[in-house]
């Protein structure tokens, strides 16, 4: 059985991570590379940096960005934010990205999937997929949970896999930086219809939340940024409460 990863995020504007709920009030925590070392240092699987940026200056900044990173850090790292063509896939994974995620782009062009992963292979595609609740069905929003589409997130998930994703990034945006924790049913029903990892995203609060969406929720990977940004866990010790929790993960 594979180990369960942890994914610590780090949401990025114009080279600094910052921090904020529904990404609004935004506090800068850090600077990326730094923080990208000490969470591969205290035993990070994997790392997501997101670029919030809006201006094409930031854009640039995030690529340089990335040049950094690669040269600093020793475990895998996935980059996204204002991917819309292969091209700007190109861009991230030549500066030295392991992977990218695709959002909002990939909505509007669901073939943009398939001509990234066509070009470089599923294991270098992960498509983040954020919805909310409405009228008991979990709708897919765009544009950081802004505006509403007609897709469904199973139908859509289903459709993303059979696209050409590697991985699939989903988040509760009911839920994402509450830190109350995951729809755990949710992510259960995701990932029994898939044969792609899910990683789940959106509501850490506690080891007990992560450890809840690994078991009950049977997410390959939790994604969170609050708890690790602000040092109310270490990953080693979250490791380690889940070690004692029967779920396996790499120490």
């Amino acid at each position: 059985m594979p180990a369960k990863r942890i994914i610590p995020c780090l949401d990025v504007k114009e080279g600094r991570t910052v921090k904020g709920i529904h990404f609004e009030g935004l506090a800068d925590v850090g600077d990326p590379v730094e923080l990208g070392i000490r969470y591969a240092d205290e035993g990070a699987d994997e790392l997501v940096y997101l670029d919030i940026s809006a201006s094409r200056e930031g854009r640039n900044t995030f690529t340089s960005l990335v040049s950094r990173i690669a040269e600093n850090i020793n475990i895998p790292f996935t980059v996204g934010g204002g991917i819309s063509s292969v091209e700007d896939a190109a861009r991230l994974l030549e500066a030295g990205a392991d992977k990218i995620t695709v959002n909002s782009a990939a909505v509007a062009d669901p073939e943009l999937i398939t001509r990234i992963s066509s070009r470089y292979g599923r294991q270098f595609v992960v498509v983040a997929i954020d919805a909310r609740l409405i009228d008991g069905r979990r709708m897919v929003t765009t544009h950081g949970g802004s505006r509403l589409t007609d897709r469904e997130l199973f139908t859509w998930a289903k459709e993303v896999e059979e696209r050409g994703a590697g991985e699939i990034m989903f988040t509760s945006m009911d839920h994402d930086g509450t830190r109350k924790g995951y729809p755990c049913s949710t992510f259960a029903r995701l990932c029994d219809s898939l044969s792609i990892p899910v990683i789940a995203s959106g509501g850490a609060g506690s080891a007990q939340d992560i450890a809840e969406v690994l078991s009950v929720g049977k997410a390959d990977a939790a994604l969170a940024a609050s708890i690790f940004h602000y040092g109310e866990i270490t990953i080693n010790k979250l490791k380690r409460e889940l070690v004692d929790k029967g779920i396996y993960v790499r120490i």
